[in-house]
This record gives C-alpha cells, sequence and structure tokens, in this order.
C-alpha cells in the first residue's frame, strides 16, 4: 500500500478552509491536524473542517510527529518564519503565494530545504489547472505557431471593510503580490524566463499598489504585458498568441474550465478542461506524487521558479517605490 500523506495546515482564514475541502479530494491524503495562534481559534477551525488535533501554536504543529507536510497558510508578511519554523521541524512545506515578501526570503528558504533535504513548493495552484496543462499542451503541437505574446489581467475593486488587509502595508497589502503574481506566473510559464520588466503602477494613501502593469521581455525575444489591480473590475482573461493564431483562458482566468483556440485561417473551437471541487486539490495530489517519489521540489513548480518570480517581483517594485517592512530586517 503507498503511504497515506498526512497534512497539517498553519492557518485558519479563508484560503485554509479552502485547502481543507480540497483534501477530502485527494487520494492517499488526510488532513491530520491544524493550527492558530491560540487554541481557541485552532479549536473553532478544527470543528469547522472535522479534525480533533488542533495546536494553539504554530510551533506545535511543526513539532508535531503525526504530519509529514505543512500548508502554510498565514498572510504573506508570515510566509518566510513560518516556513523555516517548519522545515526546521523536519516537515515538507507547501506554501502559500507569494512565497515570501522578497527575493532574500525566498533564498532562505529554499536553501533550508535543500540542505535538510525537505520538500519545499509555492502554492501557485493555478499551473495545475488541467486548462494550463492543456495550453501547454496546444502550444507544444505547433497549432498557433511560435509563441509571441502572452495578456494577462486580474483586477478587482477591495471596496467592502473586509478588504482592509489589501490596504494594509504591514500585511503585505496592494495588487502585485495578493493577485499581480498570477498573471506573472503564468506569462513566465507559458514564454519562459524573464530577461527584463518594465512597470508603472498607482500607490494609495496607504502606500501599497492599487493597481500596477508591467511588461516582460522573455528570454527568445516574446513580449508579455501583465496587469493587477485592488481598485477595478478587470476582465480577468489571459491570452497567448503565436504567429498561426492565440488561446485563450476563459474569464476569470484562475479558475477558468475551459480553453478557446482562434486560428488565423478562422478556425475556432472550445476545449472543455474540468477539475475535482475547488481546484486546490490537484497542487496536493502534486505534492503527495512528489513526496512519495522522494523530490525535494517539483518541476512544475521548481524552486528556481520561484526564485526567478520573486527576483521579478522585487524589481517591479523597485521601479513603483513600493517598499515593506521585511524588506528592512536584513
Amino acid at each position: 500500500m503507498q503511504q497515506v500523506i498526512r497534512w497539517g495546515i498553519l492557518g485558519t482564514g479563508v484560503i485554509a478552509h479552502k485547502f481543507a475541502a480540497a483534501l477530502r479530494n485527494v487520494p492517499g491524503a488526510t488532513l491530520a491536524a491544524v493550527a492558530s495562534r491560540t487554541s481557541g481559534n485552532a479549536k473553532a477551525f478544527g470543528r469547522d473542517v472535522d479534525v480533533s488535533r488542533c495546536h494553539g501554536s504554530y510551533q506545535e504543529l511543526a513539532d508535531d510527529a503525526e504530519v509529514d507536510v505543512i500548508y502554510v497558510a498565514t498572510p504573506h508578511p508570515q510566509h518566510a518564519e513560518n516556513t523555516l519554523m517548519c522545515l526546521q521541524g523536519g516537515k515538507a512545506v507547501l506554501c502559500e503565494k507569494p512565497f515570501t515578501m522578497n527575493l532574500r526570503e525566498a533564498r532562505a528558504a529554499i536553501e533550508l530545504a535543500r540542505q535538510k533535504n525537505l520538500f519545499l513548493m509555492e502554492a501557485m495552484w493555478t499551473r495545475f489547472l488541467p486548462v494550463v496543462a492543456e495550453a501547454k499542451r496546444v502550444i507544444a503541437s505547433g497549432e498557433i505557431g511560435r509563441v509571441q505574446q502572452c495578456h494577462g489581467d486580474f483586477g478587482f475593486a477591495a471596496n467592502d471593510a473586509s478588504a482592509h488587509r489589501l490596504y494594509d502595508r504591514d500585511l503585505g497589502g496592494g495588487a502585485l503580490l495578493d493577485v499581480g503574481i498570477y498573471p506573472l506566473s503564468l506569462a513566465a510559464y507559458f514564454l519562459g524566463a524573464i530577461d527584463s520588466v518594465t512597470a508603472v503602477a498607482q500607490l494609495g494613501d496607504t502606500g501599497v499598489d492599487m493597481q500596477t502593469a508591467f511588461t516582460l521581455q522573455h528570454r527568445g525575444g516574446a513580449v508579455s504585458s501583465c496587469a493587477c489591480a485592488i481598485n477595478a473590475q478587470t476582465p480577468t482573461e489571459l491570452t497567448i498568441a503565436g504567429d498561426l493564431g492565440y488561446l485563450r483562458l476563459e474569464s476569470p482566468f484562475y479558475v477558468s474550465n475551459a480553453l478557446t483556440v482562434v486560428l488565423a485561417n478562422g478556425e475556432r473551437r472550445t476545449i472543455p478542461c474540468p477539475y475535482i471541487g475547488n481546484g486546490y486539490c490537484l497542487e496536493a495530489m502534486e505534492v503527495t506524487r512528489c513526496l512519495r517519489e522522494g523530490l525535494i521540489e517539483s518541476p512544475v513548480m521548481s524552486h528556481d521558479e520561484s526564485l526567478a518570480l520573486m527576483t521579478c517581483l522585487d524589481l517591479i517594485r523597485e521601479q513603483i517605490g513600493l517598499t515593506y517592512p521585511a524588506d528592512l530586517n536584513v
């Protein structure tokens, strides 16, 4: 029998609840424990997700011998500290995006994972969607020709009171790290390594970016343009274009279950790409596969890829004048 992978979830927010629900659709995986900063919150989360092993501190989960891998679901600025804690506890880690607040923190986490020979992956869950795999297949087939461009946007108007985190610089707020990472990640996945970036932004009263637009030059000459916002509802589409046609991940692309292919000769078709549950289970399945095969990183979302994306994010933030407290903690 194959080993059952025992998961722990660190954090109790919305994304933690979604991931807990997703684990029910992952063969050979079980949610073994959860943790919050207080016992009360941990037990409340445990009741919500039907788990009795509830830790009142993150350290207790990192030290739990009944857990194999931990999903880090805390706010952005805590990712590095929590990931290092879990790795020090001998646990494999799936850390929610953005991986860390900056490249320095990302390097520290990856260096420790490699040193301890432990699995570590940034939870860029959209890379594991069937529609993304199908887009990769269509591109590889040559149907749309040589890929030259990618255009992606992700924007929404964060007007309700619950969106306060998005405006708080101390909590890693702003459009770029919250949603801009999605089109950036897929642009790099489809067009390859990024050689240069140019960015502009509108900063808000609290110092975070309300919207950011950036263009990327990819190795080999291809160009991509991306935009993100927390003050504008955008189409949230992603297109990849070649010299023979283009394909589109239908809106909203980050949960798209269909791919449209449009060719220069007028041919057009839509390919259904359904997925299981809320989609988060797909990245958990990849973690399960990697752990069973003894891998410390996934070829779909590798360590080097996370480092490259964080390098690009740092460059964008430098250009638009966006800094966070983590940048000063050297």
